[in-house]
């Protein structure tokens, strides 16, 4: 279960679908961006990326935000 509130999400060990939640993308294009840092990365144990894998990918990543319509114009 993914843990967050309005602003936050909790950094704490991730399935590979629970992560797929979070991105909002499908798991051939969550598996394609994380085999760009396999050696970063790491395997994981069982089904879970653990909290310091979690850590990497938001690194890498960066961790999923919505932002205001009126903002993407000062952004561009």
């Amino acid at each position: 279960m993914v843990t967050k509130n309005d602003n936050q999400i909790m950094i704490q060990p991730y399935m590979m679908c629970e992560l797929c939640d979070i991105y909002n993308v499908s798991d051939k294009t969550l598996r394609n961006w994380l085999n760009r840092i396999k050696s970063e990365l790491g395997e994981r144990y069982g089904r879970y990326y653990s909290a310091k894998q979690v850590e990497i990918i938001f690194k890498n990543f960066g961790v999923p935000y919505l932002i205001e319509k009126s903002m993407v114009n000062a952004l561009f």
